[in-house]
């Protein structure tokens, strides 16, 4: 079977880490997030895949060209204007005529999930939508289901039929073509799968499959620290760097080519850390950190449960946790950042106008690229400091500081 990857969007609701770069490409455990997609896929025999673009923002197939150097055979299509689901579905017409696997760029799934799903197909010969039980179900598309086949698809309703949702996932036949061109659009302008499968089902068959594994709906930014920490629990050992004697690495620990681990340094396993980067003297790294190329961690500071995209620095007595940093970010001597509130309530983010609940009872800071801030700054729990940011010396910040501000 061939398969097929929406990742057109533009991850608006990743921002500031989209800014630059598309969601697909984000780092998560050493790697782009659709590799470790790609590689999943690659486990279950699916080789010829076929990956959908967008235009303006074409990085992954400059990213993995034909597929030869990951032993997979892609090719891609250029979704040229975003009219939603249905319609990225539908360019899948253009190149396949044929039963096919399709996802969502942005679901972490492993080898038993894909390999249920397709055994699904196999045994049944129908359509099949897989779904997941979830806490918040108000907040995904839902499932509404009769002894094991679909009746409706709900999006996002405030009284959901039920917590199964839709994973994202599925094994369509050409048949669903013809129902993408019944549908119509939505209150929102787009043309949406789940009108066309609710359609579907109407008067077709399209299986259920329920799946209990991991998964991960790489929706908003703090979602990659949970992605990156499932990625990483079964990491091993690899040393390509260099370690100086007087450095204590406990656990499994990567660490890349032209890298050093100074004297002093003590870092405590799964931590990956990439090519060219420096670490230590006298530092902490913690479990669950991937740090990335060219990125220097420092004297006296600590990094826990935390990702350093390329050329991050935390050089001179800092605290990160739980946090993301983007590419070229650079913290001052004496910054520190705050993950728990003092009640120790979840942290709440305000994104887009609206106060969102995390889920998180710990949640630092969330950068852009090229964000500099000065010495002593201190950063409250659950901020967003938005790409290309001035945060001056001594200056406390909280909330969502937008693009380009200067704060003293």
């Amino acid at each position: 079977m061939k398969a097929f990857i929406m990742a057109a969007g533009d991850g608006t609701r990743m921002r500031p880490l989209t800014a630059n770069m598309p969601k697909s490409l984000l780092p998560v455990a050493g790697k782009p997030l659709i590799q470790h997609m790609l590689e999943t896929l690659k486990s279950c025999r699916l080789k010829d895949i076929t990956i959908l673009v967008n235009p303006g923002r074409r990085y992954i197939d400059q990213e993995f060209g034909d597929g030869s150097d990951l032993g997979l055979e892609l090719s891609y299509v250029v979704q040229r204007q975003p009219l939603g689901t249905a319609n990225a579905v539908g360019t899948a017409g253009l190149v396949l005529d044929e039963p096919f696997l399709c996802l969502n760029g942005d679901v972490i799934v492993n080898k038993p999930t894909i390999s249920g799903i397709l055994a699904d197909y196999r045994k049944n010969g129908l359509n099949v939508v897989t779904g997941v039980s979830v806490d918040n179900p108000s907040e995904f598309g839902i499932l509404d289901i009769s002894g094991g086949k679909l009746r409706r698809m709900v999006e996002k309703s405030r009284t959901p039929p039920g917590n199964l949702a839709n994973a994202g996932i599925y094994v369509f036949t050409p048949e669903i073509f013809k129902w993408i061109e019944k549908t119509g659009k939505s209150i929102r302008g787009e043309y949406e799968i789940t009108d066309s499968l609710t359609m579907m089902a109407e008067t077709n068959h399209i299986r259920v499959h329920e799946f209990e594994g991991e998964w991960v709906d790489v929706g908003r930014p703090w979602d990659l620290l949970r992605a990156n920490r499932l990625f990483m629990e079964s990491l091993k050992s690899k040393m390509e760097g260099d370690a100086q004697p007087n450095a204590t690495l406990e656990g499994p620990v990567v660490l890349g080519k032209g890298s050093r681990i100074l004297n002093g340094a003590y870092v405590i396993g799964p931590v990956i850390i990439g090519e060219d980067t420096v670490i230590g003297p006298n530092c902490f790294i913690r479990p669950s950190t991937f740090i990335g190329n060219g990125c220097k961690v420092g004297n006296a500071t600590e990094v826990k449960n935390s990702i350093l995209m390329d050329g991050a620095k935390a050089p001179h007595h800092n605290y990160v946790g739980d946090s993301i940093l983007g590419r070229e970010t650079n913290l001052g001597s004496g910054t520190k950042v705050a993950n728990l509130r003092l009640d120790g309530r979840n942290i709440r983010v305000s994104l887009r106008g609206k106060t969102v609940d995390t889920g998180l009872r710990k949640l630092g800071v969330i950068t852009g690229d090229n964000v500099k801030v000065g010495v002593n700054a201190s950063i409250n729990p659950g901020t967003i400091i938005s790409e290309d940011c001035l945060i001056g010396a001594g200056t406390t910040v909280g909330g969502t500081i937008e693009p380009g501000s200067r704060i003293y």
